[in-house]
């Protein structure tokens, strides 16, 4: 007789068991349908659009103690692109150009865009493919900035500024509105040892700045040169007038309409854009991939723990989970629009403690959250990476720059999060891979001893306002009940 035979019989039955548990403990979720998920805060109320006015172009008439003949008016911020630009011949990071003239701001806000960009790929600030001044209203006060960004949004700065030894820091010059100013910007691509350099100068003042290593090889090509709003959230509008324009050294013509290209720069609408007007949730597009059409997300600006009202989340509702079995989820995601300074993440959260209104700004992480984050600092564009906040304030939310990549490109992508609480010899650790990319944290011990619990899966704010992207996930697959709980 085999007395063996039944506990055989029975281990099989209960790894077939365990096999079984292990599929019910995650969901699918297509989103062909409205799945009913929580939601807090993440739909806009109404009546929360902002007008927005961009009136901008040629005016043969003098403006603001200049002309005959100048180009400018009311330009507004705003998610949607406008500008009035002459069309030039491409330039690259491989040749060099430059522009000059004379320009008056006047009083009020406005973030401003004035040099060379690419019409075709407009997207957010810092816009790909240019090289710019920007003028930032403050009132009766401005402040001017050189910014770049190359083909692949990574981007570097350099402002018209007071060195501060002590500090060890630039603070931008208060420059008067009132009065006409001198100004200059050029692209020298021999430049910081063939890297690449934009020198610039505005009145007496002049400010550099070098592409950082890696950048030139990005590569970048601007086909026009003008005026070009800040892309991002709608804000304050600012007037400013240019005059004596000269473009590689050859003077634009302003006596008459130059027949430089205007693109939704004469309009009044309603932008839907507005920070932190929080539009995310199911949606009925199909932008991520997925067989059919609807998916998750939408507009998702960062939000700030200090007020109820700025923090958001769309999830769907868990049985409480912990950190000691494991947690997965996977899915697809495509990113439509990322301005610097933004931030996204999904992941495992608390519905109480991760909303929880305080007066801390020291992390953006909320509590109670194991997840993935998209965002990365404007020199590198944005990652993909793992992050998670315990019970208190320990957490990792460092973005190592091993990370995977990901461009507001509009591009598919399929992800998968995995916690596992047996990993790095029991410490615990989370890995995200995107598409071939991949990376892995390990949990600090005393991270893993402090615990969390999360009973909702989806997109939660970070704690720390900022900019917004554009982002769509679909077809997720994600831990709704863990083994033997």
């Amino acid at each position: 007789m085999d007395f063996a035979r039944p506990w055989r019989m029975l281990g099989i039955a209960l790894a077939l068991y365990a096999c079984a548990h292990s599929r019910a403990e995650e969901r699918l979720e297509t989103f062909d349908r409205d799945p009913g998920w929580d939601g807090h805060n993440n739909r806009p109320a109404e009546n929360s659009t902002r007008t927005v006015i961009q009136d901008f172009g040629y005016s043969s008439a003098p403006q603001a103690g200049i002309g005959p003949g100048v180009i400018g008016g009311t330009i507004t911020p705003d998610g949607a692109p406008a500008y009035f630009a002459k069309a030039i011949s491409s330039r690259t990071l491989n040749e060099a150009f430059s522009a000059s003239g004379t320009l008056q701001i006047e009083e009020g806000g406005g973030n401003t865009l004035l040099g060379f960009f690419n019409s075709q790929t407009l997207n957010e600030w810092r816009t790909p493919n240019s090289i710019v001044f920007r003028f930032n209203g403050r009132g009766d006060i401005f402040h001017a900035h050189i910014e770049y960004a190359t083909s692949k949004w990574r981007a570097g700065a350099g402002v018209f500024g007071r060195y501060d030894r002590e500090a060890d820091r630039n603070y931008p010059l208060e420059i008067a509105s009132k009065g006409i100013h001198r100004w200059s910007i050029s692209y020298d691509p021999a430049g910081n040892d063939g890297g690449g350099t934009i020198n610039a100068t505005f009145d007496d003042q002049r400010a550099g700045c070098n592409l950082q290593s890696g950048h030139k090889q990005d590569g970048a090509s601007f086909d026009r040169f003008g005026l070009l709003n800040a892309v991002k959230s709608v804000d304050s509008p600012g007037k400013l007038w240019l005059s004596e324009v000269t473009i590689d050294g050859k003077p634009e013509k302003l006596d008459a309409d130059p027949q430089w290209i205007g693109f939704q720069n004469r309009r009044t609408y309603q932008s839907e854009d507005v920070r932190p007007r929080f539009n995310f949730g199911h949606s009925a597009t199909h932008f991520s991939g997925g067989a059919k059409a609807g998916e998750m997300g939408g507009l998702f600006f960062r939000g700030d723990c200090r007020y109820p009202e700025k923090m958001a989340y769309y999830g769907a509702r868990l049985e409480t989970l912990t950190l000691e079995r494991p947690l997965r989820a996977s899915g697809m995601m495509t990113l439509r629009r990322g301005v610097s300074d933004s931030s996204t993440l999904l992941g495992f959260f608390n519905a109480t403690r991760s909303t929880e209104v305080n007066p801390s700004q020291r992390s953006a992480l909320p509590r109670d959250f194991l997840g993935l984050c998209i965002e990365g600092p404007s020199s590198e564009g944005f990652f993909v990476y793992p992050c998670y906040r315990v019970h208190g304030d320990m957490e990792d939310h460092d973005c190592p720059r091993s990370a995977p990549r990901i461009y507001p490109d509009n591009a598919t992508l399929r992800w998968k999060l995995d916690y596992d609480p047996a990993g790095a010899s029991g410490a615990g650790s989370v890995s995200l891979r995107l598409g071939d990319q991949s990376v892995t944290k390990t949990l600090e011990p005393s991270h893993r001893a402090a615990g969390a619990e999360f009973d909702r899966f989806g997109l939660i704010t970070p704690w720390i306002d900022g900019n917004g992207q554009v982002v769509y996930f679909d077809d997720i697959e994600y831990t709704y009940r863990q083994l033997g709980r």
